[in-house]
């Protein structure tokens, strides 16, 4: 009966370190993409003797959107389900019929579309108490995307024949400049309930 061979082990101990080595050597090799935040100057400071002079903002550009601390829904000054919100969402953004209580239209050229009205200087201003639910907060920032994101099909199935998603760079750029979506989130506050009123 021949012996069987010992099969010899193999050294360990210094793997750790050659892992090490390796985690090192990528860590000061790669380099990291610093471009990806968004570029923000801050202003000058004001001179302290200055008076800062008032800013004049049309209120029918502003569509404000309020959830209070019991989640419900206050837009423009009236309670509204969310359900109801992307239509009126949309009315407000596109302004089919010039209503002068809606946001202001110009006229504009935008390549591929020609001169086309647009509600160029519309904002909508989302608000949120700071008791909000984060789930009732998305639910209404969705509703308000998905009203941006409506209108865009509509115009994209008007002029090109098909779904935003489905347009190239350029088509895509033209509907987007028809309707750039404006929505501002402000810092969350204490607004309370709706029905005891808000500021």
């Amino acid at each position: 009966m021949g012996k069987k061979r010992k099969t010899s082990e193999i050294n360990s101990s210094s793997m750790a370190d050659i892992a090490f080595l390796l985690l090192i050597f990528f860590l000061v090799t790669t380099s990291m993409s610093t471009s990806t935040g968004l570029s923000r100057r801050l202003p000058q400071p004001l001179p302290p003797d200055m008076k800062i002079p008032p800013v004049d903002v049309n209120k029918r550009n502003i569509f404000v959107v309020k959830i209070n601390s019991q989640n419900q829904l206050l837009v423009q000054g009236q309670e509204m389900s969310v359900k109801e919100l992307r239509a009126k969402a949309k009315e407000f953004i596109q302004n089919e019929a010039n209503d002068p209580s809606l946001p202001v239209k110009t006229m504009v050229n935008i390549p591929l579309l020609g001169n086309i009205e647009i509600t160029k200087e519309h904002v909508i201003s989302l608000q949120n108490d700071v008791d909000t639910q984060y789930q009732a907060y998305i639910e209404v920032q969705n509703e308000l995307v998905a009203a941006y994101n409506e209108l865009r099909n509509e115009i994209s199935k008007q002029k090109f024949g098909k779904n935003f998603a489905d347009l190239d760079k350029d088509q895509s750029k033209a509907v987007q400049d028809v309707y750039p979506q404006k929505i501002s989130e402000a810092e969350p506050k204490n607004y309370g309930g709706v029905k005891n009123g808000t500021n």
